[in-house]
């Protein structure tokens, strides 16, 4: 499925879950998904990721998240959080004026 949504160019987001023991599908998923096709969320106070998991997720919390899915994808964490951020202004609209800051 998740190559279909990436054939059709569909972003994928991705949270905490995908750091769980139990979820090789969803670990499969973001191997196939293109780094350019991901986004990374808390879905906050839920889904916190290993190694807090049962414990209530935050924003913070989304680093564990982003070193799984570098991880997986055998991506530099650096790189895959500045594909994240491009991917987020691509989809959102976001202007590029917080670099900044």
């Amino acid at each position: 499925m998740a190559a279909r949504c990436a054939a059709a160019g569909y972003v994928m987001s991705f949270a905490g879950n995908v750091t769980f023991k139990n979820a090789g599908p969803l670990r499969a998923a973001a191997q196939v998904a293109p780094a350019d096709l991901i986004l990374a969320e808390t879905d906050a106070p839920y889904l916190t990721p290993v190694p807090h998991r049962g414990k209530p997720n935050s924003p913070a919390m989304t680093a564990h998240t982003v070193r799984a899915l570098a991880a997986l994808k055998g991506m530099d964490v650096a790189d895959l959080c500045a594909q994240i951020q491009s991917t987020g202004a691509r989809v959102f609209g976001w202007q590029d004026d917080f670099h900044d800051l």
